[in-house]
């Protein structure tokens, strides 16, 4: 096995660190993309590698939008699963409420991720969240107007906060983007 295998640092090493985040099985999983539980095991122990149509329904599957599949690039051998360069790193959701977020976290197979977030002017969250994890923010730049489970507070730079499975919503109503760095436990990305 090669030394992408050894750190833990793969495409299968993600898909299954994602799987079981979300306490599903391998049989679970294989039924819903209408695969072998045999194909599965074999795509995150990186024997088989799945076409971009399967990365597309795994990506679905699993809740995650189908950038944080793609293979790790930019990436040296030396340096997999230990550095992300600024320019190397994978970016999360879509950004349509305004939100660029990009993995810091070598990858998805610790108990938890850290996250680059921006938050641009004016934007806000549609939909509150409740999600199983326990999260914590240190704000960069910029503020944020946040609701964590039912209190309000407006956090700047040097600020910092937790999110322990509560329904939470953002929003920056400012000029200025914020930027925050967030530690979520266990991985949801």
């Amino acid at each position: 096995m090669d030394d992408q295998g050894q750190t833990g640092a793969t495409l299968g090493a993600d898909i299954r660190a994602l799987r079981k985040s979300r306490g599903l099985t391998l049989t679970d999983v294989a039924r819903r993309l209408d695969r072998s539980v045999g194909w599965l095991s074999q795509v995150e122990r990186d024997l088989s590698e799945p076409s971009i149509s399967d990365l597309r329904q795994i990506a679905e599957c699993l809740g995650v939008p189908m950038s944080m599949l793609f293979a790790h690039t930019g990436v040296t051998p030396d340096e997999l699963g230990y550095v992300v360069r600024a320019g190397s790193r994978r970016p999360m959701g879509s950004g349509e409420e305004g939100l660029i977020e990009e993995l810091l976290s070598p990858d998805l197979t610790d108990d938890f991720e850290m996250v680059h977030s921006t938050f641009q002017p004016r934007s806000r969250m549609q939909t509150p969240a409740d999600r199983p994890t326990q999260e914590v923010g240190y704000m960069i730049s910029g503020h944020l107007d946040l609701t964590i489970g039912g209190r309000s507070f407006t956090v700047g730079p040097g600020d910092s906060f937790r999110i322990k499975h509560e329904p939470y919503h953002w929003a920056n109503p400012y000029d200025e983007p914020a930027v925050a760095i967030w530690v979520i436990a266990p991985p949801v990305y």
